[in-house]
C-alpha cells in the first residue's frame, strides 16, 4: 500500500475523503473551462489562477467584491436542488463590482462542506460557471474544503469574489450626482439573495408552510419562487455606464431601498422615489401578505422588484432606457434627486 494511500484511508476515517475531492475537480472541469477566454493564463488545478489584464488602459484600477449567499442556502437544502446558487453567489458580487463601472475580469469561489458529494458539488460549481457566463468574466479558481466537524453531512457554505476593472477616471462613485439628476431601475428576478432569514421565520417557523406548495399567483411552487437565481446586470449595463454619463450606481441588496440607495448619494442630496412606479413582483406581495408585514419594513428588508438603481442626467435618460431596452430589459424611471440631507424619500 502506497504512503498516499495510506494517508487517504486515515483521513476518510477522520471524515474526509480525498478521493471525492479529486473527482469533483474532474466532473467540474469542463463547465469551468467555458468560462475561460484568452486573458486566462493558467490551468485548472494550479496553486493561483492567472488572469492578464485587458489592453487599453491607460490608468487601470482594479475593483473587487465578495460576498456569499446567505440562509438562501437553506431553501437549497430544503429543496435539495443545487444547480442555481452558484449564479446567487455570483450575482451578489459581481453586480457589486459593476455598480462602480467596472468590467468584471474573474471570479473565484470557495465551498465549505461537510461531506464531499462530488456530483453535488459539481452541480453547484456549474451554476457558478453559468453565472460567470452571464457576467462576461471566467472562473479561474475556487477551493472546496471538507469539514465534518464544522458542517452538517448535507449542508454547505458558498461564497466568493469577483474582480473587474475600469479606468481610473471613469470610475463611478456617487461624488458628481446633482439636483435634477434621474433615478433609473432595472427590474429582478425575484427576491435574489436576501431578506431570507425573514422569509424562513415567517413563512415556515411562523406559517408552518411547505416549500413544495404550489401557489397559484405565483404560478409555481413556493420553493421554486424563492429560489429563482439572482439577475445579473453586466451585459444589460456594461457599455452604457460612460457613454450615458451615469453618475451613481445601487445594487439592492440587503437592506433594501433604505440603506442602499443613499450609498450613492452625497450629503445634502436625496433621492425621490415613486415607489408606486414599481411593479411589485408577485413574491413580494405574497410574504407581505402572508406575514402581514408593512410597506416600510419590505422596502427596508428587499428588492421589491427593482435590482439596481442608476442615477444619471436628464438628458441622457432616453438614450440609456432605449439601449436597455434593445437589449430586452424593462427599465423603470423611479424619480429625481433633489436638496435634501435625508438622501432618500420613499413615497409609498
Amino acid at each position: 500500500m502506497s504512503d498516499n494511500q495510506i494517508k487517504a484511508d486515515a483521513y476518510r476515517e477522520a471524515g474526509v475523503d480525498v478521493e471525492a475531492g479529486y473527482k469533483s475537480v474532474q466532473l467540474m472541469k469542463a463547465d469551468v473551462q467555458r468560462t475561460f477566454n484568452s486573458q486566462v493564463l493558467s490551468h485548472l488545478g494550479g496553486f493561483g489562477g492567472l488572469f492578464e489584464l485587458p489592453e487599453g488602459y491607460k490608468k487601470p484600477v482594479l475593483v473587487s467584491g465578495t460576498d456569499g449567499v446567505g440562509t438562501k442556502l437553506k431553501l437549497a437544502f430544503m429543496m435539495d436542488k443545487h444547480d442555481t446558487i452558484g449564479i446567487d453567489c455570483v450575482a451578489m458580487c459581481v453586480n457589486d463590482i459593476l455598480c462602480q463601472g467596472a468590467q468584471p475580469m474573474f471570479f473565484l469561489d470557495y465551498i465549505a462542506c461537510g461531506k464531499n458529494y462530488p456530483e453535488k458539488i459539481a452541480t453547484i460549481v456549474k451554476g457558478i460557471a453559468e453565472g460567470c457566463i452571464q457576467g462576461n468574466m471566467a472562473l479561474i479558481g475556487g477551493e472546496t474544503a471538507e469539514m465534518p466537524d464544522m458542517y452538517s453531512l448535507d449542508e454547505y457554505d458558498l461564497a466568493g469574489f469577483a474582480v473587474g476593472v475600469v479606468e481610473k477616471e471613469d470610475i463611478v462613485t456617487g461624488a458628481t450626482i446633482a439636483e435634477g439628476d434621474v433615478l433609473v431601475g432595472l427590474p429582478s428576478s425575484g427576491v435574489h439573495s436576501n431578506g431570507f432569514s425573514l422569509i424562513r421565520k415567517v413563512l415556515f417557523k411562523d406559517l408552518s408552510m411547505d416549500v413544495h406548495t404550489f401557489v397559484e399567483d405565483l404560478g409555481m411552487t413556493l420553493g421554486e419562487a424563492l429560489l429563482t437565481p439572482t439577475k445579473i446586470y453586466v451585459k444589460a449595463l456594461a457599455d452604457l455606464i460612460k457613454p450615458c454619463g451615469v453618475k451613481g450606481m445601487s445594487h439592492v441588496t440587503g437592506g433594501g431601498f433604505y440603506e442602499n440607495i443613499p450609498r450613492m448619494m452625497p450629503d445634502d442630496l436625496c433621492a425621490k422615489v415613486d415607489a408606486k412606479v414599481i411593479k411589485t413582483l408577485p413574491i413580494f406581495n405574497f410574504i407581505q401578505e402572508a406575514g402581514k408585514i408593512s410597506a416600510r419594513e419590505m422596502f427596508s428588508t428587499f428588492n421589491m422588484g427593482i435590482g439596481i438603481v442608476a442615477v444619471l442626467p436628464a438628458d441622457q435618460v432616453s438614450v440609456f432606457v432605449k439601449g436597455l431596452e434593445e437589449k430586452g430589459e424593462k427599465p423603470v424611471i423611479l424619480g429625481t434627486v433633489i436638496k435634501g440631507a435625508e438622501k432618500i424619500n420613499l413615497c409609498l
